[in-house]
């Protein structure tokens, strides 16, 4: 069977993963309507984050990244009866595991909250209400990994629309928590723990008939010692810091922002979610939809196959992601006040927000591009490479934290906030988070910058002809891009003092008209559609 173009793999891919992020953004507006920015959100973001990053880790992260360049060689060299044996062993192994997991991090959630968040330890309230929520959300990192294998096996099938749309089932269920559930509790915050709890189930139900269409949902088995299994734990165990970096620098920034200003988690979380936006429809979409064919164009020892689809993944990134970046950190005052800004959440986190979302979003198309170079060396096995660039790029993030958090503290900080000691200090000075979020966008630069030069050194990726065509092209675009946005908040420089129809209207304006430009800029320099069809 003719696989699908990796371009129509990503329109179907990224197509529900839209549907799925504008559902976030309304989930994020409400419970940023519903609870604000205070200590309850802070404590529910970090009660989340915990498990939320053990789901990178065990599910879309290193796991991933094994289980499915190993998924594809059973598919295309043995029979449907060892592809099934192999799932069925795997979502045994997997679940045991994160069964044992899920078990210790209940019974562990007050050691926990204080591991990552340290700064509240002062505030007993604070934390007794964070572990009580990491205990009714930690269960959700069980059903959601079995529910990334299930796609993970779709995914190999090149069934990418239904794994995409899967995680609307989550944010129909926060929005329902926050909106609906929440007035019924004595703590509302709880609501969105059980939400979660309750879609991690509902996910994993969602992707089991998709299975059984294709032959491969049979009863899980303990396969440990089972060799393709093995083959995954010895491939997926190297991978956990490799593959999860911006995870693991997301917890570590979790961690410094618990003895900043009350608040900080939540902006923090919330840039991230504007960020994911772009990077969850493209760069992860790309990055989802290129490994399984990276990983049969290596099977199939087809070099040429790789370079080709390895360069259309670039090119594909870099046409989405220098835009998006360009127009979050424009537009990042307008986008937060317009869909935030209701209810209990104020200007000032309004301002806060965005001051983070502009450091963040200046990291996107490294984030971008490394969803596309990482899987070139998962799809041929190779572990190593990324895990020395991901922990070299660790390390420089949390002195870049420290670094960043300090300069503007120097910068901002006013006589009396000196007064009882460092960590008194900077727990009252607002804005040091973007610290945090500049440090993670640096970091992740240095990421993209080591994989790449190991790229070249392996000599697997040969660049097509093109590219400085394509180059002047995406710069005349966003230039023009750039110019258009500019005009537009020099017309309209005050947001947070607007009612929220006005923000609607003129943000949509604003959009409307900087993506037009970049559109028609793009194509009358020559860009068609059918330069990103290669492969």
């Amino acid at each position: 069977m003719k696989s699908p173009s990796l371009l129509r793999s990503l329109a179907s891919f990224s197509g529900m993963t839209f549907i799925s992020r504008l559902l976030g953004l309304a989930r994020d507006v409400a419970i940023s309507a519903a609870f604000g920015a205070g200590a309850a959100t802070d404590a529910f973001w970090v009660a989340f984050r915990i498990p939320n990053f053990l789901r990178r880790l065990f599910a879309e992260g290193s796991f991933s990244l094994a289980f499915v360049p190993i998924l594809t060689e059973v598919k295309e060299t043995r029979s449907h009866e060892e592809l099934k044996e192999l799932v069925a062993r795997t979502a045994g192994t997997l679940g045991g595991v994160l069964l044992l997991v899920t078990a210790l991090g209940v019974i562990g959630a007050e050691g926990l909250t204080w591991l990552f968040s340290p700064g509240a330890y002062d505030e007993p309230g604070k934390m007794q209400l964070t572990a009580d929520l990491l205990r009714v959300t930690f269960p959700f990192l069980l059903f959601v990994s079995l529910t990334a294998l299930a796609g993970g096996v779709l995914n190999a099938f090149h069934q990418f629309a239904l794994p995409a749309l899967t995680p609307v089932i989550l944010n129909l269920c926060m929005i329902a928590g926050a909106l609906w559930l929440a007035p019924r509790l004595d703590v509302p915050i709880m609501a969105l723990g059980w939400a979660i709890l309750a879609a991690g189930l509902l996910q994993l139900l969602f992707q089991l008939p998709a299975l059984r269409k294709i032959g491969l949902l049979g009863v899980p088995r303990w396969g440990w010692n089972h060799p393709d299994v093995k083959r995954i734990r010895q491939v997926m165990l190297p991978t956990l810091f490799g593959s999860s970096i911006a995870q693991i620098n997301l917890l570590l920034d979790t961690l410094i922002a618990s003895y900043l200003v009350t608040g900080s988690q939540t902006w923090l979380s919330q840039s991230d979610r504007l960020l994911e936006f772009p990077l969850g429809i493209f760069g992860v979409a790309l990055g989802t939809v290129i490994l399984p064919s990276l990983a049969r164009h290596h099977v199939t020892t087809d070099a040429d196959g790789f370079a080709k689809a390895l360069d259309w993944g670039l090119r594909t990134a870099l046409l989405i992601s220098v835009p998006a970046m360009l127009g979050l950190v424009l537009l990042a005052e307008p986008l937060v006040s317009t869909l935030f800004q209701h209810g209990r959440f104020t200007a000032h986190d309004v301002a806060m927000a965005s001051l983070s979302l502009s450091a963040l979003s200046l990291g996107l198309p490294a984030f971008a591009l490394v969803k596309v170079v990482a899987p070139a060396f998962y799809a041929r096995q190779d572990t190593t490479t990324p895990v020395r660039a991901g922990v070299a790029a660790m390390v420089a993030n949390m002195g870049l934290n420290l670094v960043f958090v300090a300069a503007l503290f120097a910068l901002w900080h006013r006589p009396g906030d000196l007064d009882g000691g460092v960590l008194a200090a900077i727990s009252r000075v607002p804005g040091l988070h973007a610290g945090l979020a500049l440090a993670s966008a640096l970091a992740s630069y240095l990421n993209l910058w080591l994989l790449w030069r190991s790229l070249g050194r392996a000599g697997v990726y040969r660049r097509q002809p093109g590219w400085i065509r394509h180059l002047v092209r995406l710069g005349g675009a966003c230039a023009a891009m750039v110019a258009v946005l500019v005009a537009g908040l020099w017309l309209w420089p005050d947001w947070t003092p607007l009612g929220a129809l006005e923000r609607i209207h003129r943000l949509g304006a604003l959009v409307a008209a900087g993506g037009v430009t970049f559109i028609v800029v793009l194509f009358t320099l020559g860009f068609r559609v059918k330069d990103l069809r290669a492969v």
